[in-house]
């Protein structure tokens, strides 16, 4: 096993009790990808895998690094660089420095949803730079995947975790075989791999008689079609700005799926408010609390944190009480107007409507329920752009 470059050794399977794990190429000949420092485990190697994907995927199509915060095999958030606002910025610690394209995509791709980022797989489309290692060290995180790496960066990332950080370095010229296999309680099914190629012209096919998309929107509904690609079914992303403000995820209803990821997105717009976005932190305070005290500002009931919340609010500097329902109510009014993607059709209007509470603008779907026109109809009467790709992408 040691040396092997078409083998390799995991820490354990999906779970500790599975303890002889181990991953080899497909077709006989070499991995596509490395362990430069760490042991990996299945979940970590699969996260790793479908990050990647993502990633490279986002960046051909969209021309920029792209970055994914990988969670049990679905992104928690995803996002190509572009502009980190001062409440990401505060969030990160990154003060007023410039930063680069891949440490913005980071950022950006994990503010999504930062609690759900929590020790997350890290999936890059470029080589990870001294300021994405800078990053890295200072947020909670399993390991990152990546073509290269920049000098020097090696030695910041093996400093974490006490040396476990996994870090993989992966083939960017790799492309997999032309079919699949996967072998489940005895049984082995093969299948074409998915040749689809997602850009903008991808959009092209029916825009449902109505508005056409803008030019944003059609880049956030490319990001947004690779992002549900890799999320497990059913899933749904809402997108805004070359970024994920709220991802749904493996739920059974995708009206249930439409709601968890627009409650999401509306967390990410409450952290926007000048309440929690101007709660000051002692310099000492870990990232990941600084996240959950917001969270439950956001989140909490007037009168409902106890008295170790109490000290915890004077300790960071928050406001004496959670932000309530009326204050919840007209800050949102404002929506950040963003783009739903769903990787099927939408089966029933009860989406659009629920959607439409949640500030979206504009609808990529598959386009061939039976309730196709009452989709439709749903989104003229909320002024949401439509758009149906003839497209399925469902991820199991």
């Amino acid at each position: 096993m040691v040396g092997d470059p078409a083998r390799l050794r995991l820490k354990y399977g999906v779970n500790p009790q599975q303890r002889d794990a181990v991953a080899q190429s497909a077709d006989g000949g070499p991995l596509p990808l490395s362990v430069l420092c760490g042991t990996p485990s299945v979940v970590n190697l699969l996260d790793a895998l479908q990050g990647w994907q993502l990633v490279r995927e986002a960046s051909r199509s969209l021309g920029l690094p792209a970055a994914a915060s990988m969670k049990h095999v679905s992104p928690a958030g995803a996002a190509v660089a572009g502009e980190v606002d001062p409440v990401a910025r505060a969030t990160f610690r990154l003060g007023d420095a410039e930063v680069s394209g891949p440490a913005s995509a980071y950022v950006r791709a994990r503010d999504c949803d930062p609690r759900s980022s929590y020790g997350d797989l890290v999936a890059l489309s470029h080589p990870v730079d001294r300021d994405t290692a800078a990053l890295l060290a200072r947020v909670v995180s399993d390991g990152v995947i990546a073509p290269d790496f920049e000098p020097g960066v090696l030695e910041v990332l093996a400093r974490k975790k006490r040396g476990a950080f996994l870090v993989l370095r992966v083939d960017p010229a790799y492309e997999p075989p032309d079919r699949q296999v996967r072998d489940l309680f005895g049984v082995r099914i093969t299948q074409d791999a998915d040749p689809l190629v997602i850009d903008p012209g991808t959009l092209a096919e029916d825009t449902a008689g109505g508005t056409p998309p803008t030019r944003q929107q059609v880049r956030d509904a490319v990001l947004g079609l690779i992002t549900v690609r890799y999320t497990q079914s059913n899933s749904v992303a809402y997108v805004h700005d070359g970024r994920t403000i709220g991802i749904g995820a493996g739920q059974q209803s995708r009206v249930d799926c439409v709601r968890l990821a627009g409650e999401k997105a509306d967390r990410w717009r409450l952290r926007r408010h000048p309440l929690p976005a101007g709660a000051r932190f002692p310099g000492s305070m870990p990232i990941q609390d600084r996240v959950n005290s917001v969270m439950r500002l956001i989140e909490g009931e007037p009168g409902s944190w106890s008295g170790a919340d109490q000290a915890d609010r004077q300790i960071a500097g928050l406001p004496a009480k959670p932000l309530d329902p009326a204050e919840k109510s007209a800050w949102l009014a404002g929506h950040t107007p963003c783009t739903l993607v769903s990787d099927a059709y939408l089966p029933f209007r009860d989406n659009v409507d629920v959607a439409a509470a949640h500030g979206v603008r504009c609808i990529v779907e598959g386009g061939g329920s039976a309730r196709g026109e009452e989709v439709a109809a749903a989104c003229e009467e909320h002024s949401i752009t439509l758009v149906r790709t003839g497209l399925r992408l469902f991820c199991h």
